[in-house]
């Protein structure tokens, strides 16, 4: 988000733009198109593909699964690994926009948002008539996972700032910490940043049905244990990698890293992305220590119900004012 736009007021896209991949997780090839809305739209998908076209709010409340990625689910239509494009239109300052798609995943690409907010950036941004509601927190709000050992907490702040902090425990990555003090900044310090998996999960998720796409190019991938030459092997025919190669860091396929912390920054990513949720604007510092996106959207649920609690019910996106 250029430093030169309105924060004070709304904001949606120049015109419409496109961008057509691969969903990381159904495999699925998917058209995407963002499009501009009226102001007090906010972030809406749409699965033209589907009987009727049915549209799904982005909104906490209609998270329907959020095991490695989130996914949203009204009307009986379901829309999987909405975080990315949801941070994209978030650290661009876009306020309202359709997302329509003819899939039920949204296109990968590198693992990264930059893809998305070049997508915005080509389709322009114009700043629209209606105020921007931010909330501003007037005390703090806590979440804590027991089970997942995971805190986030919201402190009031006069900009919406992140801070993430990875304990991973392992030897190949240290323990990292991300920071963004100024949303004006996602573009260069948080976009490029991609999705990772380490290697020992990858068959796992597989099992289950996940990462049918090609997460060797669209992840970071950790090697995280030893792996003989036999299991090279099986992996590389398993996977479809057809050069195991494994940098100093640790990382297979040529993968080096953009940042040093790029993991950690990815993170940070997620949550932006998923406290898009919301529905409104917040001026906070958000804390995130192990965050994961199932804690990530019941924080995001626990703000939304004390801001409707502060509001009196009402959405500030909603409350358009023409001045």
């Amino acid at each position: 988000m250029s430093p030169k736009f309105n924060q004070n007021k709304q904001h949606t896209l120049a015109s419409e733009a496109g961008i057509s991949g691969t969903g990381l997780h159904t495999g699925i090839p998917v058209d995407m198109t963002l499009k501009p809305e009226r102001s007090g739209f906010g972030i809406r998908f749409q699965r033209m593909d589907l009987p009727g076209q049915p549209v799904i709010p982005a909104d906490c409340d209609l998270v329907s699964n959020s095991f490695r990625c989130t996914t949203l689910s009204s009307h009986g239509a379901s829309i999987v690994t909405v975080e990315h494009v949801l941070a994209a239109l978030v650290g661009s300052g876009i306020d309202n926009c359709l997302i329509e798609v003819n899939g039920p995943e949204l296109p990968i690409i590198d693992g990264s948002c930059q893809p998305f907010v070049h997508l915005i950036t080509q389709a322009g941004i114009v700043e629209q008539n209606w105020r921007k509601h931010w909330f501003t927190l007037d005390k703090e709000i806590n979440y804590y996972d027991p089970e997942k050992n995971v805190t986030m907490v919201a402190v009031p702040c006069e900009e919406y700032a992140i801070s993430t902090h990875m304990d991973f425990k392992g030897k190949v990555l240290e323990d990292q910490h991300a920071t963004l003090d100024r949303i004006q900044d996602f573009e260069r310090e948080i976009a490029p940043c991609r999705t990772y998996c380490f290697l020992h999960e990858m068959e796992m998720l597989i099992d289950k049905g996940l990462i049918q796409g090609d997460i060797v190019k669209n992840a970071i991938l950790i090697l995280d244990k030893p792996v003989s030459d036999a299991e090279k092997s099986r992996l590389s025919k398993k996977f479809n990698i057809s050069n195991f190669a494994v940098s100093n860091g640790g990382y297979l396929n040529g993968h080096e890293l953009r940042f040093d912390n790029e993991i950690a920054r990815h993170k940070l990513m997620d949550v932006i992305g998923d406290l898009a949720l919301v529905g409104f604007p917040i001026h906070a510092k958000i804390l995130a220590s192990r965050p994961g996106h199932s804690t990530n959207v019941e924080f995001a649920k626990k703000l939304k119900q004390y801001i409707l609690k502060k509001t009196e019910g009402k959405m500030p996106s909603t409350q358009g004012v023409d001045r």
